[in-house]
C-alpha cells in the first residue's frame, strides 16, 4: 500500500508549492495570497523507486471562525488519514508562535513528523534551520520548494522506516481507502462537476461520498482548486472532480479566480463525463450555455443536474422543464436530471446516468454493424440530390471514442447538409445507445481512380479497327 503524507503548516509557507514539486504537477493553485488552498487536495508522487500519496491542506489558524473553521476541519481530516506528516515553516519569516502552536497540535496526533524549512534558497542551510530545532520535531530540513532544492532528501527522511502493513492497520478503513485510490483512479470514470458559483456542486460531491469531503458554503467562490476525489459505487470506480464556479469573464477581476476557471476548463478536458449543475430557482444563463458549449466542443458526454428541485412547487415544474428545453435546444441529446443534492433526491439516478454515459462514449462499434445501420438509415431517408446527382454513402467505420467518432465514406460527402448529418448522428446514437454523447461525424469522399489521367479515348469494336486498316 502507498504511504500517505500530509503537508501541514500555517498559511503562505509554501505547502501548495511543495505539493506541486512532489507530484510533478500544477494541480494546486500557488499564490502569495494566504488561504488560497481550502479543501484537501490529493496527488501521487515518486521518490526513486518509492511511490506515495501526498495531501495538500489549507493553513491552520488559531481560533478559526466561519470558512477558516471548515479549512481547519479539512486539515485535521488529512492528518488523521496520513501515515507521515511534513510540517512546513518559512525560513524567511523565521520561527513564529503560530509554528509552535501547530507543532504542539501535530505531536498530539502521534504521527511521525518531518520538519521542512522552506524558502531557504540563497541562505546558509545550517543558519536557516537553526532556530527551528526548538519545535521538537526532529532535524529541520532546509528546502526550496519553488526550486526543488532538498525535496528528494525531505521525502526520503519522511518515509524512512515506513512499514506499509503496520501503517495500514493504524490508518483504519478511511486511510486504506486513501492509499488504494491510486490504482482505482487510473481506471476510474472521471466525472467533472461544473457550473456557476453557489449552485450546489460541492454539496453534490459530499452527498455522493456520504461525508463532508469538500467545503460546501453559502459563500460563492468557496472552491478554488479542482478537487479530485476517487470513490467506489457498486462495482465501479469513479473520480469526481469538484471545480470552481465559472462566471462571465468580464466579471472576473481576482487573478486567483482566473486560475480557478482555467483549472475548471482543464477538468472538462480531462473528464469522461461532464455534469453541469443548475439551480432550479434560477433561469438558465448565457454562462450556463457557454459552459455546456465548451464541454460539447471537447466532445464530452454531458448530463445536466437541475439542483434544489425539491424546493420547487409542483405547479411550476412543467414551466421550468419547458424553459430548460428551450434554452438548451442546441444540445437536445443531453439528459436532464432533477435532483436535491442536500437531501439526496435523484442523486443515485444521476450516477447511474453518468455510468451509462461513460459506457456509451467508450463503446466499440463493429464496422459491419455501422455500415448496416448506415444502409438502413439511407434507405429510410435517402440523402438529398446535389447538382442532379444523389449523394451516395457506402461505408461507415469507427474513428475514435470519447467522443464516439464515425467515419463515413461515399461520393459528394462534402455536400451532405447539416440536417442530414444530425439525422444520421441521431440514428447511430439510438442504435448503439450512445447515451448523452455528442456523435462526431466525419465524411470522406472516395477518390476517383481515373482522376488526373485525362480523357479516355474509346477503342471501338474489332470491325471498326479492321475497316480503319
Amino acid at each position: 500500500m502507498l504511504p500517505v503524507i500530509a503537508l501541514v503548516g500555517r498559511p503562505n509557507v509554501g505547502k501548495s508549492t511543495l505539493f506541486n514539486a512532489l507530484t510533478g504537477t500544477r494541480d494546486a493553485i500557488v499564490s502569495d495570497v494566504p488561504g488560497v488552498t481550502r479543501d484537501r487536495q490529493y496527488g501521487f508522487g515518486r521518490a526513486g523507486a518509492r511511490s506515495f500519496v501526498v495531501i495538500d491542506t489549507g493553513g491552520l489558524v488559531e481560533n478559526p471562525t466561519g470558512l477558516e473553521a471548515e479549512m481547519r476541519a479539512q486539515t485535521e481530516r488529512a492528518v488523521s488519514e496520513a501515515d507521515r506528516i511534513i510540517l512546513i515553516t518559512d525560513a524567511r519569516t523565521g520561527l513564529t508562535p503560530h509554528d509552535e502552536l501547530i507543532a504542539r497540535e501535530l505531536r498530539r496526533s502521534g504521527k511521525p513528523i518531518t520538519l521542512a524549512v522552506n524558502k531557504a534558497e540563497g541562505l546558509d542551510e545550517a543558519s536557516a534551520a537553526a532556530e527551528f530545532h526548538a519545535l521538537g520535531a526532529g532535524k529541520p530540513h532546509a528546502i526550496s520548494a519553488s526550486h526543488g532544492q532538498g525535496c528528494r532528501e525531505l521525502i526520503e527522511s519522511a518515509l524512512a522506516g515506513f512499514d506499509a502493513d503496520a501503517a495500514d492497520e493504524d490508518a483504519g478503513h478511511e486511510g486504506r481507502a486513501v492509499k488504494a485510490c491510486g490504482e482505482a483512479a487510473a481506471h476510474a470514470i472521471r466525472i467533472a462537476i461544473v457550473g456557476r458559483p453557489n449552485v450546489g456542486k460541492s454539496t453534490l460531491v459530499n452527498r455522493l461520498l456520504g461525508e463532508e469531503r469538500v467545503i460546501a458554503s453559502e459563500q460563492p467562490g468557496t472552491t478554488r482548486d479542482s478537487i479530485f476525489v476517487p470513490f467506489r459505487r457498486g462495482e465501479r470506480d469513479f473520480l469526481l472532480i469538484d471545480t470552481a464556479g465559472v462566471r462571465r469573464r468580464a466579471r472576473i477581476e481576482d487573478p486567483i479566480e482566473r486560475v480557478s476557471v482555467a483549472k475548471t476548463l482543464q477538468a472538462i478536458d480531462e473528464a469522461h463525463v461532464v455534469v453541469l449543475v443548475l439551480d432550479a430557482h434560477d433561469s438558465v444563463t448565457e454562462q450556463d450555455a457557454s459552459v455546456l458549449g465548451i464541454a460539447l466542443d471537447r466532445g464530452r458526454a454531458l448530463l445536466v443536474a437541475v439542483n434544489k428541485w425539491d424546493g420547487i412547487p409542483s405547479e411550476q415544474r412543467d414551466t421550468i422543464r419547458r424553459q430548460l428545453a428551450l434554452r438548451l435546444d442546441f444540445a437536445p441529446f443531453v439528459p436532464l436530471n432533477f435532483i436535491s443534492a442536500r437531501h439526496g433526491t435523484g442523486v443515485g439516478e444521476l450516477m447511474e446516468a453518468a455510468a451509462r454515459a461513460y459506457d456509451g462514449s467508450m463503446r466499440e462499434m463493429p464496422t459491419p454493424a455501422l455500415t448496416r445501420t448506415l444502409e438502413q438509415a439511407t434507405a429510410a431517408q435517402p440523402p438529398p440530390i446535389v447538382r442532379g446527382r444523389r449523394i451516395r454513402l457506402k461505408l461507415a467505420h469507427q474513428g475514435g471514442r470519447n467522443p464516439p467518432r464515425i467515419v463515413i465514406h461515399g461520393n459528394q460527402t462534402e455536400a451532405v447538409p447539416d440536417a442530414y448529418r444530425r439525422y444520421l448522428s441521431n440514428v447511430f446514437r439510438r442504435t448503439f445507445d450512445l447515451y448523452a454523447s455528442p456523435v462526431v461525424m466525419e465524411f470522406r469522399t472516395d477518390a476517383n481512380p481515373y482522376a488526373g489521367r485525362g480523357p479516355v479515348k474509346a477503342r471501338g469494336t474489332a470491325r471498326d479497327r479492321r475497316r480503319s486498316r
